[in-house]
């Protein structure tokens, strides 16, 4: 059966998450219906990362296999025609080799997390963004993210339902980006690994506010690394600021 990679993008907020639960709407049971739409017949596709509920995508990578040979430019036009109207669209296509794999084939992972400091609620980036009340302080931010950055032990960081075999995991980057807008101050934080904790990269921002508010010290963010202990954590931040923006591989199969 003829393989296919998907760059996909999604707004998270309807969905109950990445993966197809019976019951509630997911990103994945919606792809999977409009590939029955094209060949009627049950469909299983798999990602790079099954994202949370209420998390976004704008570089979401998944796999599907196909009964017949489909044009990628076809195969993408037919599945965007059959998602709407749900926030779900597919940007690239591109046919690859039976053994690869949108997850165990991937090197990379990276997300984004946009949180904006401002009084007033919300209206354009409602559920787009988590947004505070108070001022942060970006450098002090970025000095306690330094102390992530390299392999350690996250147990602090990993949500106690985490499945992953070990909670040692190598952080490649972990950026923090300010831009000022007239009103507003928004901070993205730039998260980079080969893979990631359940949790990991909210329970790093969710932390990290506290450094920005001046509730913990930057050095506070390492000792709380040490402990190896989840209660040692900060808050975990909401999902609404969360993006999987790429998905790196060896060879990347949209670029061929």
């Amino acid at each position: 059966m003829p393989r296919y990679a998907l760059k996909i993008e999604y707004h998270g907020t309807p969905f109950a998450g990445w993966q197809r639960q019976a019951d509630q709407p997911s990103v994945q049971g919606a792809i999977e219906a409009a590939l029955a739409k094209l060949e009627p017949r049950a469909h299983t596709i798999a990602a790079a990362g099954r994202t949370d509920a209420g998390v976004h995508a704008t570089g979401q990578v998944a796999q599907c296999d196909m009964e017949k040979e489909w044009d990628p430019f076809r195969l993408s036009e037919a599945l965007n025609f059959h998602l709407k109207p749900e926030p779900v669209a597919i940007l690239d296509c591109a046919r690859v080799t039976d053994d690869w794999h949108a997850r165990f084939s991937a090197v990379e992972r990276r997300y984004m997390f946009r949180l904006i400091s401002r009084r007033a609620p919300l209206t354009h980036d409602r559920n787009l963004a988590w947004r505070v009340n108070h001022m942060l302080d970006a450098q002090a931010m970025q000095e306690g993210a330094n102390h992530l950055i390299g392999k350690h032990d996250f147990t602090t960081f990993r949500s106690s339902i985490c499945q992953a075999d070990s909670p040692v995991k190598t952080l490649d980057a972990l950026e923090v980006e300010t831009r000022q807008e007239a009103g507003q101050t928004e901070f993205r934080f730039h998260v980079r690994a080969r893979s990631f904790l359940h949790n990991q990269v909210r329970s790093f921002v969710g932390t990290l506010e506290r450094v920005g508010a001046g509730a913990w010290a930057p050095e506070d963010v390492r000792l709380a690394l040490e402990a190896r202990d989840r209660a040692a954590c900060g808050p975990v931040s909401p999902p609404d600021g969360l993006y999987l923006v790429g998905v790196g591989y060896p060879d990347d199969p949209f670029t061929q």
